[in-house]
């Protein structure tokens, strides 16, 4: 299997974790140097928390774990596409690449609505690819949207 995919397949899993729970189905993986160092799923309601997305939660675990908030070696898989307070903290964390598995055409700032990735010119540009298990990823967002 194509890394990408095994990847995202990874980030889907955390998805599946995310809608046992009722909560929004999107998950997120962070992979440096080839492999998994943080996992997250979206929590916003059982943390009661506003922030409690899968990509911010998967950032600080992977800050954590590297002990540094500089993700520069880092890339991103995520289910859905990332807010505009997602997109800002990958851009914040230095994320090198973020792998996209689908649109979100509500509130999507990689392209939906806005793109804060590629559209403005910040202090980091984070590169990004799009559709990556595109029909499996919709999925999940379909049974929420």
């Amino acid at each position: 299997m194509e890394p990408k995919n095994k990847f995202m397949k990874a980030a889907l899993t955390e998805a599946e974790k995310a809608f046992q729970k009722e909560e929004i189905p999107v998950g997120a993986i962070i992979v440096r140097d080839g492999k998994i160092i943080s996992r997250a799923y979206n929590a916003k309601e059982s943390s009661k928390n506003a922030c409690g997305h899968a990509e911010i939660l998967a950032i600080q675990k992977a800050c954590k774990k590297l002990n540094s908030w500089r993700l520069l070696d880092c890339e991103m898989y995520v289910t859905l596409e990332p807010c505009p307070m997602c997109a800002g903290a990958l851009i914040n964390a230095r994320m090198k690449k973020v792998y996209i598995g689908t649109e979100d055409e509500k509130t999507g700032a990689c392209g939906s609505k806005l793109n804060l990735l590629e559209d403005y010119t910040f202090n980091h540009i984070v590169q990004t690819e799009k559709y990556i298990l595109k029909e499996e990823c919709s999925r999940y967002s379909q049974k929420i949207f």
